[in-house]
């Protein structure tokens, strides 16, 4: 286990302590790897546009059925982290989400996707919101190509469940990894 520049003990990376799949590759023009998210990134209760990034992903193995593409917060003060967008139903043919395709109202996606309830409890992305202070979080956004069309979950399932059940399907995946700290007030 890492640690903070503070000392304090770092989170796992999630899917580092998963069974190993094949890798995706996963691009971005809005958001790179150790690097801060721009604040059009961030979650509107400190003043961010709360907009998901573009993504775009390459290296989907036979077998894939769809995609399902999240954004996880390991440095979380919760103990189990903190989901930020769970988006299911991508077909096989998508290989890529316009920037702010988080939004909530779904009818700018392909058709059959869904987003699932988040750990803010809104069905769309929401935005980097760290505690004040606290050491930079690192976000996980990350496509997931399942051997399934459906992975059968309902738009309220739980995050945990979620994350369980696209565990069990997915063949590979692949991920951007930018920061975000919030400034002392």
């Amino acid at each position: 286990m890492s640690t903070y520049d503070s000392g304090r003990p770092q989170a796992p990376a999630p899917y580092d302590l998963l069974p190993p799949v094949a890798p995706l590759t996963v691009d971005s023009p809005d958001i790179a790897d150790g690097r801060p998210l721009a604040e059009r990134h961030v979650h509107d209760s400190l003043g961010g546009g709360n907009k998901s990034p573009e993504l775009t992903w390459t290296g989907a193995p036979a077998g894939t059925c769809g995609y399902a593409v999240t954004c996880f917060d390991p440095d979380a003060p919760s103990g189990s982290g903190f989901w930020h967008w769970i988006l299911l139903g991508l077909p096989a043919t998508c290989a890529r989400l316009p920037g702010n395709a988080g939004r909530g109202d779904g009818g700018h996606l392909p058709a059959g996707a869904l987003h699932l309830r988040n750990d803010f409890g809104a069905h769309a992305y929401g935005g980097a919101a760290p505690p004040t202070a606290d050491p930079a979080h690192r976000y996980v956004f990350a496509v997931h190509a399942v051997d399934t069309d459906d992975l059968g979950l309902a738009p309220d399932t739980s995050a945990g469940r979620a994350g369980l059940v696209l565990t069990a399907h997915t063949i590979a995946r692949g991920g951007v990894r930018p920061t975000y700290q919030r400034s002392a007030p």
